[in-house]
């Protein structure tokens, strides 16, 4: 193991015994938001110290072993002992390089889901109603809590557009690369001939802003609209202007929320998803500049990128970034989407190993 590794997860064990400190004394304990912030932190890097405590013993147990060696009675037993823990040190100094990989603050942030119909008209629409229940089922298997923030439904079922907010540990990210053109082949059911065709959806993943956080919006750079809300929703929903609409004038960014019968709570959702929008735009921007001199493995995330295909003739399901084919289509619409995300992040890890020594 290389010698600024070794400092680095010093570092960390000498961090959780001060956390151990601070956690413990009173003032700590009375600052809820200091609390928490500090809790997290020792969450983090507690596996980390654990991890790196677990290989200090393995190579204790490498040394004394070797000192066995000299022991004909020994020897045997010695040598079985070194090339186990020599391959556990192998598996150990693995997790511990992933674990120290840069993490992205925002990963742990509950995350909205942008879905909108793209080419292939009312079947797109179809597919974007799918892709929302694929979220959705994936969702609860998590144990996460998901709210539609606001909806356009098709006239044949699905939608133009609906948004998401999902709401869990870690949301954004695992989620944070479903970004992106999805396409779907199929007979669609208005299809008569039994031809299949091709239409495709888009997905963006923002991450919720945090509250302490968030852009300041200017009330002059806003223009806020009531209307009536359409659709299934009782009497009281169809028959007052709740429904809001929030145009940001500077960018064109557009929110809207009409699924509460309170206006004032639309207007605030709407204003939430609204700072998500600018935000994502925001960092688009910055990771197209970062693409034009270093093509991630991953993609920026952006809507223009094709990322997967649905193939649902053949029960298949292709993630072009990084080849990965499954035959589990059926699955998959269900929410079983753990060996593709988990895929995801794999390679993302490794992009970032290749980074990382690319850089010593």
């Amino acid at each position: 193991m290389r010698h600024a590794l070794r400092l680095q997860l010093a570092r960390y064990a000498e961090r959780i015994a001060e956390l151990d400190y601070l956690l413990s004394q009173p003032d700590v304990m009375s600052d809820m938001a200091q609390f928490l912030k500090l809790s997290r932190e020792h969450t983090e890097i507690s596996g980390i110290a654990v991890k790196w405590q677990r290989y200090q013993q393995r190579e204790a147990d490498v040394g004394a072993a070797h000192g066995m060696l000299l022991d004909p009675d020994m020897a045997g037993l010695a040598r079985d002992e070194i090339a186990e823990a020599e391959a556990e040190l192998a598996t150990l100094e693995a997790e511990l390089q992933r674990m120290l990989l840069p993490k992205d603050p925002d990963d742990a942030r509950n995350a909205f889901i942008e879905i909108r119909a793209g080419t292939g008209g009312d079947e797109s629409a179809l597919f974007a109603g799918d892709l929302a229940r694929m979220y959705t089922r994936y969702a609860a298997n998590q144990g996460w809590h998901v709210e539609v923030m606001s909806e356009s439904p098709a006239e044949l079922g699905g939608y133009k557009e609906v948004v998401l907010r999902i709401e869990g540990d870690g949301v954004y990210g695992q989620m944070r690369f479903e970004s992106g053109g999805h396409r779907v082949q199929r007979v669609p059911v208005t299809e008569t001939q039994g031809r299949i065709h091709t239409s495709a959806a888009t997905v963006a993943v923002m991450p919720e802003p945090d509250e302490a956080e968030a852009i300041t919006l200017n009330p002059a750079d806003l223009r806020i609209d009531t209307f009536r809300a359409s659709g299934a929703g009782g009497q009281h929903i169809n028959k007052t202007d709740s429904a809001v609409r929030v145009v940001h004038l500077p960018t064109g960014i557009v929110a809207e929320c009409q699924d509460g019968r309170s206006q004032h709570a639309n207007k605030a959702k709407a204003l939430q998803v609204l700072q998500a929008r600018i935000q994502e735009k925001e960092r688009s921007e910055r990771a197209t500049k970062e693409a034009a001199t270093r093509k991630g493995l991953i993609g920026s995330g952006d809507r223009s990128d094709r990322i997967r295909t649905y193939n649902f003739p053949q029960g298949r399901l292709t993630d072009h970034r990084i080849n990965l084919t499954l035959y589990k289509l059926a699955l998959v619409m269900e929410g079983d989407l753990s060996d593709v995300i988990d895929a995801l992040r794999a390679a993302r890890e490794a992009e970032q190993m290749a980074e990382l020594e690319g850089a010593v």
